[in-house]
């Protein structure tokens, strides 16, 4: 019983609570509306629904939103297939020991460039010294012999057997002399091409065995790239043809080769063709293993194009914003244009309530994408003016504030062409310059005047 007091009291106070704020919420509206409020006497373009007013709010906080624009203009695009291949130099090798011996000389550093025959490294070679020297006595001692018995065969003393016999000994101890000097120069490893020598760990005293790794050596300067092609495209492909490639590591940079062969089969597997690119590398900045991204190109064609920062992609589809240029309202003036022959301001100085730009939201089909621009297939037709960036701030059908400076989107970031650096586009005012004419002193674009506030 106690309990269900409890509860009755709780709910009675509950909703008195809730009628007490009601009454004081509807007596503040009565005396904001009553005779010398603010909302009676406010004047300027918040009480007209002007652009800066509640009329014109649909745009966002203070009116339209300001957007540049960029018009659609035909582009040459380039048709390209990409492929992934992986650099090496024109000749790499590991080098290794052809025998177990002792380090005793290391004759490189690391990354040096070295000539071929140069001596990276020396091995221990006593046994093979002391064995080169006595095989050289014993073909001394053998061609003296002979020497001696092919006299005495010319004369007569000595058979023609004997002769031979000696003869067999003789160069027998040639070969032995041979044998002795190619095992000595198995301890001396020399460079089999001209190239650049990477890092090792090798240092005299060390134990080498046959087929252990001991340095690297890479001719960089040219760098091949082999690459599979479909065998659809083999037509389009032929030694010679020109390529341009980019990796990962210099990102912005293209570096130009070309095919330098094809390979004479295509694979059964995977239908494609395997080929080999060559790109020259005086710079030294690729390197071997480097992921290379190589274009093939199948043509040109030339396509309406935007700014990729004008087209939004969600999804699977891909749309942009569309300006239309509303008419004027009759019985008022018409809107400032930016320049001669450029868009016009609406609201601009001197044209209060003048022309009103709407956007529409409009799917397009996108093809390639380009050093910063996209392919447009359909959706919209060259010279259609679209909102050039700053999507997130528009939505279909509302109105917007056209800025008075032009677009500039460039792939570089920098100004457009033809303009020099630091320059500023027409209409512009640069950093610290003097306020256009027409602005009043405080005004801010788009937003309500930076005067004193009404005093409640």
């Amino acid at each position: 019983m106690i309990r269900r007091h409890f509860f009755l009291v709780a709910a009675v106070v509950i909703l008195g609570l809730m009628a007490i704020a009601a009454g004081y919420k509807l007596l503040n509206r009565k005396e904001a509306a009553g005779p010398g409020g603010p909302a009676a006497t406010a004047q300027g373009p918040a009480a007209r629904g002007g652009p800066g007013g509640a009329g014109g709010r649909r745009g966002g906080f203070g009116g339209p939103p300001l957007v540049s624009v960029v018009a659609v203009q035909p582009r040459t695009f380039e048709d390209t297939i990409e492929v992934l291949g992986v650099a090496k130099g024109r000749q790499s090798v590991t080098l290794t020991a052809a025998a177990t011996q002792l380090v005793e000389k290391v004759r490189f550093v690391d990354g040096q460039h070295v000539q071929r025959g140069a001596v990276l490294v020396e091995l221990k070679d006593t046994e093979q010294d002391a064995g080169a020297a006595q095989a050289e006595a014993r073909l001394v001692q053998a061609q003296r012999a002979y020497d001696r018995y092919k006299a005495l065969g010319e004369k007569g003393f000595a058979s023609k057997a004997a002769t031979d016999q000696y003869e067999a000994a003789w160069r027998s101890a040639q070969a032995d002399v041979a044998a002795a000097k190619a095992r000595q120069a198995d301890r001396v490893i020399r460079a089999p091409f001209a190239g650049v020598v990477g890092l090792s760990d090798i240092a005299p005293g060390a134990l080498v065995n046959p087929g252990a790794p001991i340095v690297t050596l890479d001719d960089v300067s040219v760098i091949r790239v082999d690459f599979q092609v479909p065998e659809r495209y083999l037509a389009q492909l032929h030694p010679g043809q020109t390529l341009l490639a980019t990796v990962d590591a210099f990102p912005g940079d293209t570096i130009a080769g070309r095919v330098a062969r094809l390979d004479t089969r295509v694979d059964e597997r995977t239908r494609a063709i395997t080929a080999r690119a060559e790109f020259p590398n005086a710079g030294g900045k690729l390197k071997p293993g480097m992921l290379v991204r190589v274009g093939v190109s199948r043509g040109q064609r030339t396509s309406a194009s935007a700014p990729e920062s004008a087209v939004s992609v969600q999804g699977e589809g891909a749309f942009v914003y569309v300006i239309h240029q509303r008419p004027p309202t009759p019985g008022r003036a018409a809107p400032t244009p930016i320049a001669p022959g450029g868009p016009a301001v609406p609201g601009g100085p001197g044209a209060p309530g003048g022309a009103v730009a709407m956007v529409e939201q409009r799917p397009i089909v996108t093809g390639v994408r380009q050093q910063g621009f996209v392919e447009i297939l359909d959706g919209v037709k060259p010279g259609e003016r679209l909102v050039a960036d700053g999507l997130n701030k528009v939505q279909a059908g509302q109105p917007v504030r056209l800025s008075p400076r032009p677009s500039i989107i460039t792939t570089s970031g920098g100004p457009p062409a033809g303009m020099a650096p630091g320059a500023h586009p027409p209409g512009a005012r640069p950093p610290g310059g003097p306020r256009p004419e027409g602005r009043p002193p405080g005004a801010m674009t788009g937003g309500r005047p930076m005067g004193p506030r009404p005093t409640p």
